[in-house]
């Protein structure tokens, strides 16, 4: 048996990425507070924030695991916040590396034991792991912390046949995007416009790639840039 374990599958690249794998033949499971509308996926109501709620679902998880062929564990959910480096209080600091940074770590520890050789290890991380932009303070150091936890996922797990790899979204047309713009056309227009083909990316083509990564252990410890030539600023 394959499975895919893919937090935050409810929408957006989640949800695509969940039924990529769904149409390969996966088990797929969701790990988030809200529900995959998708019938096939199997909903572990977790909480990301919350070290028991983590502890629950991999034990679960657990006999799904054994005996599978391979794992795709796919850290997608993520929290975004409007703040800045001048204007960020620790708590909610606190509150957004532990849905972006504490809880992949957490799940890391629990599942990778039960992975065999032949698994991925992927991080859906952002343009924001390698630069910044105004008022996204917290979501910009989470990101870069995924990067740093990812590149050390590689060195750490040699010889183990897992391989990783951190896949960065440029602008996609999701939800949570939509949320931190406002939902004001004007500013989604020019947000839009800010790559050589001036839309935004849709949430398919980014789980097109995160499919793609598990199945090619070549790209191990890379950065996958899909945000379609973003200009520079």
């Amino acid at each position: 048996m394959k499975v895919a374990i893919i937090t935050g599958a409810s929408v957006g690249i989640g949800r695509a990425t969940a039924q990529a794998f769904l149409d390969e033949g996966f088990t797929v499971f969701n790990l988030a507070r809200r529900e995959c509308p998708i019938e096939a996926v199997t909903n572990l109501s977790c909480d990301l924030s919350n070290a028991a709620a983590i502890a629950h679902c991999t034990d679960a998880l657990a006999p799904a695991l054994e005996g599978c062929t391979e794992v795709a564990l796919v850290h997608n959910a993520s929290q975004m916040r409007k703040d800045r480096a001048n204007d960020c209080a620790s708590e909610s600091l606190e509150a957004v590396l532990a849905t972006n940074v504490t809880a992949i770590n957490s799940l890391n520890q629990r599942l990778l034991p039960m992975m065999p050789a032949s698994s991925s290890l992927l991080y859906v991380g952002s343009t924001l792991a390698e630069k910044a932009v105004p008022n996204s303070f917290s979501y910009v150091v989470s990101k870069h912390a995924q990067l740093g936890m990812m590149r050390a996922s590689c060195q750490d797990l040699m010889g183990s046949g897992i391989h990783t790899a951190m896949i960065c979204p440029g602008f996609t047309d999701t939800e949570m995007l939509r949320t931190h713009l406002g939902n004001d056309p004007a500013v989604a227009e020019a947000i839009a416009g800010m790559n050589s083909f001036a839309r935004f990316i849709e949430p398919e083509e980014i789980a097109e790639l995160i499919r793609w990564a598990h199945h090619n252990p070549v790209i191990n410890g890379a950065v996958l840039h899909a945000n379609l030539g973003q200009k520079e600023s």
